[in-house]
């Protein structure tokens, strides 16, 4: 992996952007650029599916940074996510200590709780020095963690160090670049969005989306190219339980490429509404008459545009 010096300027976070093809506006390269240079986490909340876990992986392939990925979900803990010690390997070590007559319970102890029978989890893991630059940490969907985690990410946040009680405060030679992501399925707690700096990802308009769509599913025809973005674009101002986001817009391009799809028409459409949308009542709203309504309207932009 190439390790690449970071961006000395907003245009040149663009560019890095790009060069591992992500279709990035300058409001998201402003404040990934002084994220960068400030040393601060970048805090980037929005739908799902618009492309935030994306942002880290992009960063990771452009810097040439290992990247670390915790994965949050309801319940995670600090052994899943920082650290645990491996008990077993412990216990084998207690009985051979014993069984060679050692008997000074302090040396055993603090044999027993030293590094080598600490198993790092990403957070503690995004602390230790790489050859590479310090890594990528992606805390990915912190919403569906719970306040008391919130609550301990900030040590981590605000001074990149964590305190292991068995052998004192671990703190990074050198932050992490940390992004943490958001789907707003509920708020995060002000003070950890304090530590960072904040990014909303919005919906891309449909000229940024068509380069997206470009960029990622080279071999879609320009027409079809152009009716699958409008027709998303027409889709997100329905009144939908869950809008599609970039990623099923090119869930739905692979698809209907693989289909060997060159236009759209009303059964296309219907029959593969289940590549775009998640929600079997959004699929139920757009019947056959809906689809050709939208479709139509589509249609009838795209030709007043040529």
């Amino acid at each position: 992996m190439t390790i690449t010096p970071l961006p000395t300027s907003i245009d040149d976070t663009l560019e890095l952007l790009a060069k591992a093809g992500y279709v990035g506006d300058r409001a998201l390269a402003t404040v990934l650029y002084l994220a960068l240079r400030m040393g601060r986490p970048l805090f980037l909340e929005g739908e799902a599916g618009v492309g935030k876990t994306e942002i880290a992986k992009v960063l990771s392939a452009a810097l040439g940074r290992r990247l670390i990925r915790l994965q949050c979900y309801e319940g995670l803990d600090i052994a899943s996510a920082v650290y645990e010690w491996n008990y077993g390997a412990q216990m084998i070590a207690i009985r051979m200590a014993e069984a060679q007559g050692a008997g000074d319970r302090a040396r055993i102890e603090h044999d027993v709780f030293s590094e080598r029978f600490l198993i790092k989890r990403p957070l503690l893991r995004a602390l230790d020095p790489d050859p590479t630059g310090p890594p990528v940490l992606l805390i990915d969907e912190i919403d569906r963690t719970d306040e008391a985690f919130e609550a301990f990410l900030l040590e981590v946040l605000a001074d990149f160090q964590i305190t292991v009680p068995e052998l004192g405060t671990v703190k990074a030679a050198h932050p992490p670049i940390v992004v943490v992501t958001s789907n707003r399925t509920r708020e995060v707690h002000d003070a950890l969005k304090r530590r960072c700096l904040y990014h909303w990802v919005g919906y891309p308009n449909a000229e940024r989306e068509l380069k997206i769509l470009r960029t990622k599913v080279p071999g879609i025809s320009r027409k079809l190219s152009e009716q699958v973005v409008a027709f998303v674009q027409a889709l997100r101002k329905e009144d939908l339980f869950k809008s599609p986001g970039v990623a099923e817009t090119l869930d739905w391009a692979g698809a209907l490429t693989e289909l060997d799809v060159v236009a759209l028409d009303p059964a296309t459409v219907s029959d593969t509404l289940g590549a775009l949308l998640k929600y079997q009542d959004d699929i139920a709203r757009l019947d056959g008459t809906k689809v050709k309504a939208l479709l139509d309207e589509v249609k009838s932009e795209l030709r007043a545009a040529e």
